[in-house]
Order: structure tokens, then sequence, then C-alpha cells
């Protein structure tokens, strides 16, 4: 994944009149809805890069830098579920459609492209909006990712205490690179 990401950097600063744009920060949060309790967590690590010309979007999240509001959640969902050590970055590579770099404001886009996570990549589309503002964008989506699409085991003790599905919040704000 480091390969792609570097390659579609790489690519991104040979194309000489595009407008490209890294992350200056960014939020990436989950929420978790279960039987026992509800689970939270936030990662303000993530990096990117977007290409306005061609609609080129790639973003990867350290996984073992969300937080929780309870520390054995966090090493629980290190260890049991993600497995971080063996899997360390969630990422995501596509093609952003609907945005119009010569409009003002807020603009509805998709994301479409490949989602990697635990190390299982799945094809998948992410509603959201763009807003461009003083030269920076501001990209915000929210979605459902569903653990046996990525092969992420529920222990059977925990089946009770985490759900199959999470709700994925992305807030990027990119700078011009």
């Amino acid at each position: 994944m480091k390969t792609i990401f570097t390659a579609f950097v790489l690519a991104c600063s040979l194309h000489g009149a595009a407008q490209k744009f890294v992350t200056e920060t960014s939020h990436v949060s989950f929420y978790s809805h279960a039987a026992i309790e509800d689970i939270r967590a936030e990662n303000k690590k993530a990096s990117g890069i977007f290409d306005s010309e061609t609609g080129e979007i790639a973003f990867s999240i350290p996984i073992n830098e969300f937080q929780f509001a309870k520390s054995l959640m966090q090493e629980h969902f290190n260890e049991k579920y993600m497995e971080s050590d063996k899997y360390p970055k969630g990422s995501f590579q596509g093609k952003v459609t609907g945005y119009d770099k010569s409009v003002a404001g807020t603009q509805q886009v998709k994301a479409s492209g490949k989602l990697t996570i635990h190390g299982v990549p799945r094809e998948v589309e992410i509603p959201g909006t763009i807003d461009k503002t003083d030269g920076k964008l501001v990209m915000k989506g929210k979605f459902i990712v569903k653990l046996v699409d990525h092969k992420i085991k529920i222990p059977e003790l925990f089946w009770n205490k985490v759900a199959e599905q999470v709700e994925v919040t992305v807030d990027f704000t990119f700078k011009p690179q």
C-alpha cells in the first residue's frame, strides 16, 4: 500500500497543470452501536492528497492512532479486532466525481474507489461534500463499514459488545501543495 500511495503522489507531482492539495488537518471517527455499549473512537493522524484536475484522491490512516474513551477498548481494538501490528494502516484510493474546481462554496460529491481495511480491499462509494473556501478544500463524508467485508472477526466473548457494522465519518482540510 505504501508503494501505491508513493506512486500516486509521484504521478500527481508530474502532472504540471493539475492543482494538488495535501492534508492540513484530518479527523476520522467511527461509531458502533451495540447491545451492551456504544463504541466511539477518533483519529487525527490521517494523511492524504487530492488532485482537483483529475479528481484522484488517496488517503492513509494509521490504525493504532484511533483514540478511545477507555484504554481497554483501545487495546482490544488494536489486538483482537484490527490486528494493527499486522495491518498498521487503512487506506482509500479512488476518484472524486461531482466537483467543479471553478465553483466556490459547498458541492455534493461522491468518492469511488478501493477502501482497504485489515488488509482487505473493497470497492466503495462514499457520498460527501467539498467546501472550497479561501483556497482550501474541506472534504466531509459519512459511510458504513461492515466488519465481515474486511474479514474483521468478533470474538465470541464480545459478540454483544461489538456491532457488525460501524459508521465512519471523515473530515479533511486540504491545502494547496
